[in-house]
């Protein structure tokens, strides 16, 4: 095969392209692929594979068509890419100058799952999926909260979050009181357990579908947290933001959103499955029709 490359690029820039490309187009790579590839990939590919119109086959090929490596790349592209956009595009945006606006739909809802952490006793929190650490940056504030750690598939994200919670700077009670590490709820992790609870605010619906048993056995077979708290965005009220088509998601990297009902349903069928209770709030401004931008599941393991 004959491989012509044209166009005005670093020589560094150039250097990573190539050592991706060699591998892909190698039929016959003759070591063994695992974890470890991924992050090769991943950090050579940072900057451009995210955005590559090729991204799935030089994914594909790359990790030699193993599923589960595949899968983990994918999820920590969508994360990093998710990470570098706004928060919905589509939500209005707060005009400046009103010193009487309501707090927007982010702070409303962080205040909220603060709230529940309260109301349940939590000391002990991890935030699965923190981003770049909203959430965390508000429970550290919280005397109530002794230990809290932030989990993102994003090591960028992690980054960002360090650098939130000035955690470079930090003393030695801050940096025994916070911590973060790079993880995905979607494989069973040792690290995620010994908590009074585990938050995964927004993060479902950038789930594939298939990968939603995983996520349940993680959570709530294998974690088995007294106490976790769920936010995911109501797909009815997408038409307020003028998405009136099934197909039409508030963010471009959601693999799927739920109505409240279909929100109740999966909810309900989990918990009753992994012996949970789960209660349900509404968070944002409401509609007659369409309910609130933003749903909550807390779920409380039976005794």
């Amino acid at each position: 095969m004959n491989l012509t490359i044209n166009g005005v690029i670093r020589l560094r820039d150039l250097l990573k392209h190539l050592y991706v490309l060699i591998p892909v187009f190698d039929r016959h790579k003759h070591y063994w692929v695992g974890a470890d590839e991924v992050e090769k990939l991943l950090r050579v590919g940072e900057g451009w594979l995210r955005n590559h119109p090729e991204k799935a086959y030089i994914t594909g090929r790359y990790l030699n068509r193993r599923r589960s490596l595949m899968n983990m790349a994918f999820e920590r592209l969508a994360a990093a890419t998710a990470v570098d956009s706004d928060v919905l595009s589509t939500e209005p945006e707060e005009k400046e100058g009103n010193v009487d606006k309501k707090p927007n739909l982010n702070v409303q809802r962080l205040g909220s799952v603060v709230a529940a952490l309260k109301s349940h006793g939590a000391k002990r929190v991890i935030d699965i999926g923190c981003g770049e650490g909203n959430l965390l940056n508000l429970l550290v504030k919280e005397r109530q909260f002794t230990n809290i750690t932030g989990v993102d598939v994003s090591h960028i994200a992690l980054e960002r979050a360090s650098a939130k919670l000035k955690l470079e700077w930090a003393g030695d009670s801050m940096r025994e009181r916070v911590q973060l590490f790079q993880s995905s709820i979607t494989y069973k992790d040792a690290r995620f357990s010994g908590y009074d609870a585990v938050c995964v605010i927004e993060v479902v619906e950038h789930l594939d579908i298939s990968r939603l048993a995983a996520f349940e056995r993680v959570l709530f077979e294998f974690t088995k947290p007294p106490v976790a708290v769920l936010t995911t965005p109501n797909k009815e009220y997408n038409a307020k933001y003028g998405l009136l088509c099934d197909e039409d998601l508030r963010h471009g990297d959601h693999r799927f959103e739920w109505t409240r009902m279909e929100f109740r349903n999966w909810a309900n069928r989990t918990a009753d499955k992994f012996v949970h209770n789960v209660q349900f709030s509404q968070i944002g401004d409401p509609d007659e029709i369409n309910g609130t931008p933003t749903q909550m599941g807390v779920f409380t393991l039976c005794e």
